[in-house]
């Protein structure tokens, strides 16, 4: 037995027949693929020399899309918001418009309602001077009258007491035309009286100068008796140099007299209203 029967072989085993016969089949199929490709591609096909690189996305490329993206946002918004802008202003000049428009109707209905009260006003008041001047043109003719029958006396009557005559005569009648004016205190005429400015005027007409408030008026002549009494006599109420209320006798028993504002100037017979006195002044 040879020495070296016991020292293992450094041989690679041998490989069977099978897997070398089966290695090279394979082989040899896939040399036979690669034939038949390239018989069947384009005769003047030239070998690939060169290599495509796809870009390579990092991380500033990524920011780069992100900040883009953002900034096409922000301009989409900014339309949006202008968008909404221009139609609110629209609206806000439409509705300015239609308000300016309703407020320029108001002033013209306005101010036609104005001229047609102040035509109004106007023609009332027109009416009213022209009414005034009627009366006041009246009044003069009736005290004329009044003054030119009692120039030359009158009579009535009732009583032989009546009968006015000389300047008596002309305070009768100026008392008696001024029947129908108003009563106002403190009043002078020439449309309205109190009752004392009234006597005091009438008796101004023939140049006497009476006092101006009743209570001096009420002493201002001698006293005579209710049963004595002549036209052109003071008649008074309450006491002598006291009295409230005066009149002017008038003959036939009645007086005249600025009563109160609900009467105004009026003619009544001392029934009416008996006075306390009366003094002469005549």
């Amino acid at each position: 037995m040879p020495l070296t029967a016991h020292i293992p072989s450094h041989r690679k085993p041998r490989r069977s027949a099978s897997k070398v016969a089966l290695r090279a089949g394979v082989a040899g199929g896939v040399l036979s693929t690669i034939g038949v490709a390239g018989a069947a591609g384009p005769a003047n096909a030239e070998p690939v020399t060169a290599t495509i690189e796809m870009p390579t996305i990092t991380a500033d490329l990524a920011n780069t899309v992100a900040v883009s993206a953002e900034a096409t946002q922000q301009v989409a918004h900014a339309y949006d918001l202008q968008a909404q802008q221009d139609e609110a202003a629209a609206k806000a000049a439409k509705a300015a418009k239609k308000d300016k428009a309703e407020a320029e109707r108001k002033a013209e209905a306005e101010a036609k309602r104005k001229a047609e009260e102040a035509a109004k006003k106007k023609a009332a008041q027109e009416a009213a001077e022209k009414a005034a001047a009627e009366e006041r043109a009246s009044r003069s003719s009736e005290r004329t009258t009044l003054s030119a029958s009692a120039s030359v006396g009158s009579s009535d009557s009732s009583s032989s007491s009546s009968t006015a005559t000389g300047s008596a005569a002309a305070v009768v009648a100026f008392a008696r035309a001024q029947v129908g004016d108003a009563y106002v205190s403190g009043g002078t005429g020439p449309n309205s009286w109190d009752c004392s400015g009234l006597t005091q005027a009438a008796f101004r007409t023939i140049g006497v100068d009476l006092p101006r408030v009743s209570q001096s008026q009420s002493t201002a002549g001698t006293q005579v008796g209710l049963d004595n009494l002549q036209p052109g006599d003071i008649l008074y109420w309450g006491g002598a140099g006291s009295a409230y209320h005066v009149g002017i006798y008038v003959g036939g028993g009645n007086f005249v007299g600025a009563q109160n504002s609900g009467t105004g100037v009026v003619e009544r017979p001392l029934s009416y209203d008996m006075p306390t006195g009366a003094v002469r002044v005549l």
